[in-house]
């Protein structure tokens, strides 16, 4: 740990604040026990208390020292006496000895001196508890300081391998549909099988890309999912059709990668799959206020089986924006008249 005085200019001008009234200080009391004002009296102030400062100062270096390699408690009071008294020892010394050699001529200092005396010895002690004081903090400030960081650290380590795991979960599902499909259409129909292979392929180099939970713009995004429609449309013909009503405005805003990937699989996997008619997947996003709406919506058939599932791309989605967003990005869901739609709301 660095000098927590020296090292930053605002401390140290408040350190240097501190012995200005601490000198003020000194200059009452000693008028006390003196009796009287004397010529001598602010010299000697002002000598006293830059070595004491200038000592102050240099303590930091055995006192960080001590606390190293010494834990046990009478092994730090041990070091803080012989600390105290060498550090009181000096300044007395440098403080009588200065004074003497700047004013040589003064000769009422002796008496003043021998009066004041046993004050300098109690304001040298109380002024260098308050220094250890002081630096205890500076190090337990600090020590709170790292902790704070490593857990933040980890946190954010433990966000990005659940992030990780969670879109771990997305491509692994939509590829082994894909190639099942190809597949079947290299009997049925190549020509679409090779349609279908260089989508994927275009698809699947995306989202490899993108490999850590950086945010893309929202047109980057829907191209993609263009090529993940596209495979789909493929699969089911006129089955499935698509529309976007997308505000222009919207599609610079940065969201977490592959995040509406699973929704469309949803929408794929509620809709068409248990429909017998033509299913259209409509995509809306829009600014309300400091958020982008994106909705994704599908008609279904309702039945008994409509929307029943494990709920996994929901929760996976859902889970990502918290991650991500926090409290600030949120998901809902609603079925009104054969319309299933997922409502995102995402800081713009």
């Amino acid at each position: 740990m660095k000098h927590p005085v020296l090292g930053n200019r605002t401390r140290l001008a408040v350190w240097w604040l501190v012995w200005l009234f601490l000198a003020l200080g000194q200059l009452l009391l000693y008028y006390f026990a003196y009796g009287s004002f004397t010529t001598t009296a602010i010299p000697d102030a002002i000598i006293s208390f830059i070595a004491f400062s200038g000592i102050g100062l240099s303590l930091w270096y055995p006192f960080s020292y001590a606390n190293a390699i010494s834990k046990r408690s009478f092994g730090l009071i041990t070091n803080h006496f012989i600390s105290a008294t060498v550090s009181l020892s000096l300044w007395i010394l440098i403080t009588r000895y200065s004074v003497m050699l700047i004013l040589p001529e003064a000769e009422d200092y002796k008496a003043y001196w021998e009066a004041t005396f046993p004050y300098r010895i109690g304001t040298g002690i109380f002024i260098y508890s308050l220094i250890v004081l002081a630096y205890y903090l500076f190090t337990s400030l600090y020590s709170l300081s790292e902790k704070n960081a490593r857990e933040a650290r980890l946190e954010s380590l433990v966000k990005e391998t659940e992030l990780k795991m969670l879109r771990s979960q997305i491509n692994p599902h939509f590829l082994f549909n894909s190639l099942n499909s190809i597949s079947s259409l290299t009997i049925t129909d190549p020509e679409k099988a090779r349609e279908m292979i260089i989508k994927l392929s275009e698809f699947m180099r995306y989202a490899l890309s993108k490999k850590d939970e950086q945010p893309v713009p929202l047109r980057n995004e829907l191209e993609n999912l263009k090529l993940y429609l596209d495979i789909e449309e493929i699969r089911f013909g006129d089955r499935l059709t698509t529309e976007e009503n997308i505000n222009c405005d919207c599609l610079d805003t940065k969201i977490p990668v592959m995040l509406l990937q699973p929704l469309y699989e949803n929408a794929i996997k509620y809709g068409v799959y248990e429909s017998t008619e033509s299913v259209r997947i409509s995509t809306g996003a829009r600014i309300i206020n400091d958020h982008i709406e994106i909705t994704i919506s599908n008609n279904f058939e309702p039945g008994p089986s409509s929307r029943i599932g494990t709920g996994t791309g929901l929760s996976n989605v859902a889970r990502r924006l918290e991650l991500f967003y926090g409290k600030k990005a949120s998901i809902t869901t609603s079925s009104e008249n054969g319309i299933f739609t997922v409502t995102l709301y995402i800081p713009a």
